[in-house]
């Protein structure tokens, strides 16, 4: 088989794949709406046990871990792992809301809040932000692959990654400003971290309604993020140039 037809065959059975996960995710959150809110979603979040809240953060990093591990199998080198896990993580991300806007009619618009992840802390935004930054992931994956095709050296350069991790520090900032904003008003950040009453936690978080995203330190990210992915794609154009 073809490198071509090779790399082809990862793009179909990869997709495949975060699709169906993505199904798998909206399904289960689907069911908890139903349970939790039969009136459909809305903050501020209805109260939840401590050992359901720890189910629901285990089972986000059950999902990290199977698409790693897909991109893992996939992948020869850790730059071409590194492509398939942000494109299966990418894939999976936009089809969970595809899924609930076919399912649930939800969200309502672009705009609409969404609790997106729980690790470390809770990330809150507008669904546009995720989707943004998944096809800004679905095309760094595709340059990647691309210059693997074309027989190329892949290396990602100190600057890129510089501006790569610096870049996604200020999205993931963005996404917890709004809510540790909020909670700082009830614990110090001390008390967040090693926080042993894990109720009081909780009976504070039941009443936060997001207010404000930070657009500015999301588009600052965003900006780095995509800054990086250009200084890659020119260095190894270049390289495509020079061997022909």
């Amino acid at each position: 088989m073809s490198t071509k037809n090779q790399y082809l065959k990862k793009y179909i059975w990869l997709g495949i794949f975060a699709i169906a996960m993505a199904y798998l995710e909206s399904a289960v959150v689907i069911y908890l709406r139903a349970i939790m809110y039969p009136g459909g979603f809305a903050f501020p979040l209805v109260p939840i046990e401590p050992h359901l809240a720890t189910t629901e953060i285990i089972r986000e990093a059950a999902t990290l871990i199977m698409l790693l591990g897909a991109a893992i199998i996939a992948g020869k080198k850790p730059t071409e792992r590194f492509a398939w896990f942000i494109y299966c993580f990418a894939v999976w991300d936009i089809f969970y809301y595809v899924f609930l806007k076919l399912l649930l009619n939800w969200p309502a618009s672009l705009m609409t809040w969404d609790i997106l992840f729980l690790i470390p802390a809770t990330w809150v935004g507008p669904v546009i932000t995720p989707l943004l930054l998944s096809f800004i992931m679905l095309i760094f994956t595709i340059l990647i692959i691309h210059f693997y095709q074309k027989g190329v050296h892949i290396k990602i350069t100190w600057i890129s990654w510089v501006l790569l991790i610096v870049g996604s520090l200020n999205v993931i900032t963005a996404f917890i400003w709004d809510y540790l904003t909020f909670m700082l008003r009830y614990f110090t950040l001390k008390e967040l971290i090693i926080m042993q009453d894990q109720s009081a936690l909780y009976n504070v978080l039941v009443t936060y309604i997001p207010e404000d995203f930070n657009w500015g330190l999301f588009a600052l990210g965003t900006l780095l993020i995509i800054s990086g992915i250009v200084i890659f794609g020119i260095g190894h154009a270049r390289k495509v140039h020079n061997m022909q």
